[in-house]
């Protein structure tokens, strides 16, 4: 998995890979395409403040300021890291490309976006159950690859893997409106271990 601004610098890893002693030896199978955003669904301050204001707290309300304040400080943070992502010091990952899905009875784009937006909201309350134990970075692919989105996930052991993946698909977002592509799943491990494993 490569990242940089640039895709020429990406596509120049994968060209020297090929042109390696190794390269002669591989046999590609599988690329995703896409790109790091901040998503639509994630609030600006003003609409977590309106979200605030429809679950009941006053303007006038000391909470409602202090939860301003607290999302204001939060939030230039949580983009970065969409846009910039860090690899976290998770050993397994897992990944795999999904789409939300146009069937004529459970089309995700004809939803008005305050309830697509509630949806996703519900679905992020989910993953955040698994804090410290999955970290996940979704990538968007729309007009890059056959895909729309690209799903990242890091844990600590396999199983924390199965049980997110399980978990959230009980979510309306994913169980009326999801569809999955291929899953791939591995360990994280320096490039001359992993060459040591493989007996190469």
């Amino acid at each position: 998995m490569l990242l940089d601004p640039d895709p020429l610098v990406i596509d120049s890893v994968v060209q020297a890979v090929r042109a390696s002693g190794l390269g002669t030896a591989l046999t590609p199978v599988y690329s995703f395409v896409s790109i790091t955003e901040v998503s639509e669904y994630v609030p600006t301050l003003e609409q977590y403040g309106e979200k605030l204001q429809q679950d009941g707290t006053a303007t006038t309300d000391p909470a409602y300021q202090a939860k301003i304040n607290a999302y204001a400080q939060r939030l230039p943070a949580m983009n970065k890291q969409r846009l910039y992502p860090d690899f976290p010091p998770l050993p397994v990952f897992c990944f795999y490309p999904m789409n939300k899905i146009r069937d004529p009875d459970a089309n995700w784009y004809q939803l008005p976006f305050s309830e697509r937006s509630a949806l996703m909201a519900e679905h992020a309350t989910s993953g955040m159950k698994f804090a410290g134990r999955v970290s996940q970075l979704i990538t968007a692919s729309t007009g890059f690859d056959d895909w729309e989105w690209g799903v990242t996930l890091w844990g600590r052991t396999p199983e924390s893997i199965k049980e997110i993946v399980y978990t959230m698909r009980f979510d309306r977002a994913s169980a009326r409106y999801a569809q999955f592509g291929p899953f791939y799943i591995g360990y994280v491990t320096p490039i001359a271990k992993a060459l040591d494993h493989l007996r190469v």
